[in-house]
């Protein structure tokens, strides 16, 4: 990647070789997302025999008819509709999985989730920086992105010659193959392998927002934001204690811009969780999510709509915003931090002290060395400059936006950005 990395040609993309290949092999192709077909081929993939249907019934029904619903909607081109049958039937199986788990070692349901960490904020605001460096440190568990895939091993299927886990090898295949296809998007966030994973990634309760990131499904976005987050959090916290019976530790770091509208479910389902919110100028989150959702869908769809994206995600960044001003009291004080984006660079260590300090955790020399060995190895701009233009691209005056986020000015230490280049 050059040191500036720039994309001219988002309203009219302008698409690589492979690019073109991959969607005219698939253009002709149907797609039938047909809910019981996906979900016979999800059992029949997990390698259990005679599994009776457990946990696929009732009010998850319900929620997979509206989640398939909303992606049948969307103007998606036959290869996204691909990708998301194939994703679909691999929460599927990955529900098949945790439930037989479950069934077969009850015990897991005692298993404590012991005083997770809970990084809270917007993408670019420092969220990913931060649960890396303390995914450092030995003493808790993560969740990679591999695993983030597949949590849980297939029934019959083991390691090969080489011992590799055969899911972390698919896992890299495929990245493998996205580093060609889509080399912008892994600029913007690498999803390599072993690199740290939202939770909500997970998703096996069909029950979070994920899939707003893969489709325009304003009808799942209502949807979603109407349910029981205490109860659906709740379950989450259960395939945690699943993927703690695999592989320990049981003291968890986790974050996901989608938990600063979900504070009081968190603070009922991790009652002894400590929070770090990060903060950063509202422009700077939106231009990167929309620039990466518009190049996107060169692959999603047959036309890119600038308008619409920035629409959806302007809309969507200020309902997350709003939520996390409404409810950021409601945790207190000694059990969390906040972290403005422009203070953070150079200064983790002094954050990590005080977010230790709050979560009653010593923090010993071998995991400061960790975190030293961590931030030495993953400077800020690694990975090149990113140049973004939301005047240029979408239309859109960058100040103009940013007055609609005076409530979260007022309420947080965040100052306003020069659009433009950001180092990642």
């Amino acid at each position: 990647m050059p040191d500036i990395i720039t994309v001219d040609d988002l309203r009219d993309p302008q698409l690589t070789d492979l690019q073109r290949q991959v969607l005219d092999a698939t253009r002709h192709q149907e797609v039938d997302l047909d809910i019981e077909a996906m979900v016979d081929e999800a059992v029949q993939s997990s390698g259990i025999t005679g599994f009776g249907g457990e946990g696929l019934d009732g009010e998850f029904r319900e929620r997979l008819g509206v989640h398939v619903a909303a992606i049948d909607a969307d103007d998606l081109n036959p290869l996204s509709r691909m990708t998301l049958r194939e994703r679909t039937v691999r929460l599927l199986r990955n529900r098949v999985l945790f439930t037989d788990l479950m069934r077969r070692y009850p015990e897991i349901e005692d298993i404590e989730i012991e005083k997770p960490f809970i990084v809270i904020g917007m993408p670019r605001s420092g969220t990913t920086h931060f649960v890396n460096l303390i995914a450092a440190d030995s003493r808790r568990r993560a969740l990679p992105y591999w695993e983030s895939r597949e949590p849980f091993p297939i029934r019959g299927e083991a390691a090969g010659p080489n011992g590799i886990d055969p899911r972390y090898q698919r896992t890299a295949d495929e990245y493998g193959f996205v580093k060609e296809f889509m080399p912008f998007a892994l600029a913007v966030h690498d999803r390599y392998p072993e690199a740290i994973e939202e939770e909500i990634e997970l998703d096996l309760d069909f029950s979070n927002y994920i899939v707003e990131w893969y489709a325009h499904v304003p009808q799942w976005r209502d949807y979603y934001l109407g349910l029981d987050q205490v109860k659906h959090y709740g379950y989450l916290k259960n395939v945690l204690k699943a993927l703690t019976f695999l592989r320990g530790p049981q003291t968890w770091v986790l974050k996901a811009p989608q938990h600063c509208e979900q504070i009081p479910a968190l603070l009922e389902v991790f009652p002894d969780a400590t929070f770090a919110f990060t903060h950063r100028d509202p422009v700077a989150v939106i231009q990167s999510t929309v620039t990466l959702m518009a190049y996107g869908d060169r692959i999603r769809r047959e036309k890119v709509d600038t308008d619409r994206v920035a629409d959806y995600w302007v809309d969507r960044v200020e309902r997350l915003l709003g939520a996390c001003v409404r409810d950021r009291d409601l945790v207190p004080a000694e059990r969390s931090i906040d972290i403005s984006f422009h203070h953070l660079n150079g200064n983790e260590i002094p954050f990590l002290e005080q977010l230790y300090q709050r979560g009653g955790v010593d923090l010993t020399q071998e995991t400061r060395a960790a975190f030293d060995q961590y931030l030495s190895g993953n400077p800020r701009g690694k990975h090149g400059r990113i140049a973004y233009d939301l005047e240029r691209h979408f239309d859109r005056n960058p100040d103009e936006i940013r007055s609609r986020f005076d409530f979260y000015f007022d309420k947080f230490d965040v100052r306003p950005e020069r659009s433009g280049q950001e180092a990642r």
